[in-house]
């Protein structure tokens, strides 16, 4: 006599099925990419993918464009390394994450830009407002990152925003339908010993990205990677604390007056 419990059998075959179907998703490479799964399947896995705090937790912490071992994360997350090492190891196997390793050191970073584009996307969102901060110190930490911070390679918060609508307003970018250096612009970057032309990248010159604090587009794109290394390699801009935050300096206000004119107490 069958069990009224058990599920039909054509139940079982269509569960398994998208099952099957949702994992086919993560094989070779990127979730999204794979030919062989219906985008359905690979949208499915992707999400499922990001569907888990540890890993968010790890893919936000590396929204800050560098390699990070996986003791670190398991640390940013509170995981034991073992689930750490589980996590990283699927984040890799779908395409989100690129291994490297040096010694006896493994690290991991984003895979590209793309994946970081993604991720600014989805916070933006899925955190319409940042949530109150329940101690001073995480306050003071979300202040600092809405005042500035990296994006992955590029600059974002309220810094990334005022330097792409200073280049807005001075002609030196569009921004209408997408984002385009003008002439003057491209000339702009060459005046800081910037050759965008030179630079070998499968990314365009230029890109928008959604600033997930600030409710705009920013710089990005092979320009926004450059001006962000400049900004670092020259100290415009500084890294501080634990996360993505960066603090523009006094050379960094100067620069940013001289070369966009921007208004100092506007990075403050």
């Amino acid at each position: 006599m069958p069990n009224p419990s058990a599920p039909a059998a054509g139940t079982a075959r269509t569960s398994a099925a998208g099952k099957d179907r949702a994992s086919a998703g993560l094989k070779a490479g990127a979730p999204w990419s794979v030919t062989a799964a219906s985008p359905a399947a690979r949208l499915a896995a992707l999400t499922g993918l990001l569907a888990d705090e540890t890993r968010a937790v790890f893919l936000l912490s590396l929204l800050d464009g560098r390699a990070w071992t996986a003791s670190e994360l398991a640390r940013q997350a509170g995981v034991a390394a073992s689930t750490a090492s589980e996590h990283l190891g699927r984040l890799v196997g779908a395409g989100l994450l690129a291994e490297e390793r040096q010694g006896r050191h493994r690290y991991v970073r984003l895979a590209n830009a793309d994946v970081a584009q993604l991720l600014e996307a989805v916070a933006a969102y899925a955190i319409p407002g940042r949530d109150a901060p329940h101690t001073l110190r995480a306050a003071s930490a979300g202040a600092a990152m809405a005042r500035g911070r990296t994006c992955y390679d590029h600059l974002a918060g309220r810094l990334g925003i005022a330097i792409t609508e200073a280049m807005e307003g001075r002609g030196l970018l569009l921004t209408g339908n997408g984002f385009a250096l003008t002439d003057a612009g491209l000339a702009w970057f060459t005046g800081l010993g910037i050759h965008l032309a030179a630079v070998t990248s499968r990314r365009p010159t230029v890109s928008s990205c959604l600033d997930w604090t600030e409710r705009k587009r920013h710089l990005a794109g092979v320009a926004g990677a450059e001006l962000c290394r400049r900004a670092l390699a020259e100290k415009w801009c500084v890294r501080i604390g634990t996360e993505r935050a960066v603090q523009v300096t006094p050379e960094g206000e100067h620069a940013l007056a001289e070369l966009l004119g921007i208004d100092a107490t506007t990075l403050r």
